[in-house]
């Protein structure tokens, strides 16, 4: 995993958690900052990820005069946070599920783990509403945040603890939903509690989150292969800890419970923004590349066992170690130039285009050559891409809203477009990988998704 979906900007110093993670489970996360750090739209969170309803609050929020002011120390909190998030997701997700299901039934691994990582990821995004109602109703976040976190301990050792896909599938649908319930409430912690003028730099501090937490997940998973079970606990201890620290050092005061929003508004606020011509195509745009990218990241480990020619003493494991760090750094890199450069030029389908083009040549390198060479090149290239691309998109997205005043419930919409392909992508990948004997096959795939995704952006008309 490469998550996805990282903390991305349209500049210096701002962010836009689009937290996608993957694997087995999403996330996603629209609080949009633009250029260095005006915000616009509603940071929404979506677990595997899709979080709606735990965005904003009425009343007194951050943006009212009677707002209390944030915790001292707030944003290395939220580091603390998203890292401990992203990494359970990244080290669980990426790694010891698959070497789990690999271990109960090694013939059929990449069609369970297709399966599991698919159904997975469904039981997120149904639940992860449910999640941001709770905090939203109770007007708390930090008795969440704590709950979610210390559940996840017996949730890692039921998981570690089961033999069959089934059971599997059931335990890690209750680690989605704890999950759930610890990401909803602490992305909202943003919205709740941190002044407008201060959101490019808290947005910033949720965004690097993924790069650290998908290291220390790579890492962590990577000294616990042979011993997935205490993998599984330590990985549950770490946001147990984590929520335990947050809620001890963070404070909050009560914000006023904000009813959810009911179904039939939700869709026909769909249909609305899908309407218009420009958000329609941004919205493509994004659902394509967003597809190819988690198509080919959830099966990571296996693509390394199965397709890549290792160096000798170099075991699949520990190249997730290496190849996890190598990417995020060149994603960080791309996402600050790529919104940088695009806010100094002044052209954003420029460099939406060329960053998914730039994906998609990405995928064509281990299509290739299966070398371990070739990894480390399709790592470094497909974080550049990739970074850069959510970066500008997420900039472009916020130009094309179809209405200034539903750009909250607009933003909404957009998540669908990060959250549904990471539904389907563990199904079709499986399914790319069984009908055409192996991954160079999935690749191909991936790459054309990339490239249909750099050619959605060229009938957007608002935006140069």
């Amino acid at each position: 995993m490469a998550l996805s979906s990282p903390g991305t900007g349209a500049g210096p110093g701002s962010g836009s958690d689009f937290g996608t993670h993957t694997g087995a489970g999403t996330n996603t996360s629209s609080g949009t900052t633009v250029g260095s750090g005006t915000t616009a739209g509603a940071d929404t969170s979506t677990g595997a990820d899709t979080t709606t309803g735990a965005a904003t609050n009425t009343g007194a929020g951050p943006g009212s005069p009677v707002a209390p002011r944030p915790t001292r120390g707030l944003l290395p909190l939220l580091l603390l946070g998203n890292s401990a998030m992203y990494a359970l997701y990244a080290g669980v997700a990426g790694m010891l599920l698959a070497l789990q299901i690999e271990a109960i039934d090694p013939a059929d691994k990449v069609a369970n783990f297709g399966l599991v990582a698919g159904v997975s990821a469904i039981f997120a995004t149904v639940f992860n509403p449910v999640a941001g109602a709770l905090s939203d109703r109770s007007g708390r976040r930090n008795p969440w945040i704590l709950a979610g976190g210390l559940l996840a301990v017996p949730v890692m050792l039921l998981l570690g603890s089961v033999h069959t896909v089934l059971l599997v599938t059931i335990a890690w649908c209750l680690g989605q939903a704890v999950m759930n319930v610890y990401q909803a409430a602490i992305t909202s912690v943003v919205p709740d509690r941190v002044p407008v003028a201060s959101r490019g730099k808290a947005s910033a501090a949720v965004g690097l989150g993924l790069p650290i937490g998908s290291t220390l997940g790579a890492l962590v998973g990577a000294a616990f292969s042979e011993d997935y079970r205490t993998g599984y606990l330590v990985f549950g201890a770490i946001v147990a800890v984590t929520s335990v620290v947050f809620t001890s050092l963070a404070r909050e005061e009560r914000m006023p419970p904000r009813p959810p929003l009911p179904v039939r508004q939700q869709v026909a606020a769909f249909g609305s923004a899908l309407g218009d011509h420009d958000f329609r195509w941004a919205f493509i745009g994004r659902a394509l590349l967003v597809l190819g990218y988690f198509a080919v990241s959830g099966f990571q480990l296996y693509i390394l066992k199965d397709h890549t020619d290792l160096p000798a003493g170099l075991s699949a494991e520990e190249a997730v170690a290496v190849l996890m760090p190598v990417n995020s750094v060149a994603m960080v890199v791309s996402t600050v130039l790529g919104g940088w450069l695009s806010d100094r030029f002044d052209r954003r389908k420029l460099f939406v285009g060329a960053s998914a083009a730039l994906a998609a040549v990405a995928l064509v390198v281990p299509a290739l050559s299966s070398s371990w060479p070739a990894m480390l090149v399709f790592s470094v290239v497909n974080g550049l891409g990739f970074g850069c691309y959510m970066a500008v998109d997420t900039a472009l997205v916020t130009m094309v809203l179809p209405a200034a005043e539903d750009a909250a419930r607009d933003m909404g919409v957009l998540n669908v477009a990060n959250a549904g392909p990471q539904i389907v992508a563990p199904f079709v990948a499986s399914a790319v990988v069984s009908i055409g004997g192996g991954y160079t096959p999935l690749f191909i795939v991936a790459a054309v998704l990339s490239v249909l995704g750099a050619l959605a952006v060229r009938p957007i008309r608002s935006v140069r």
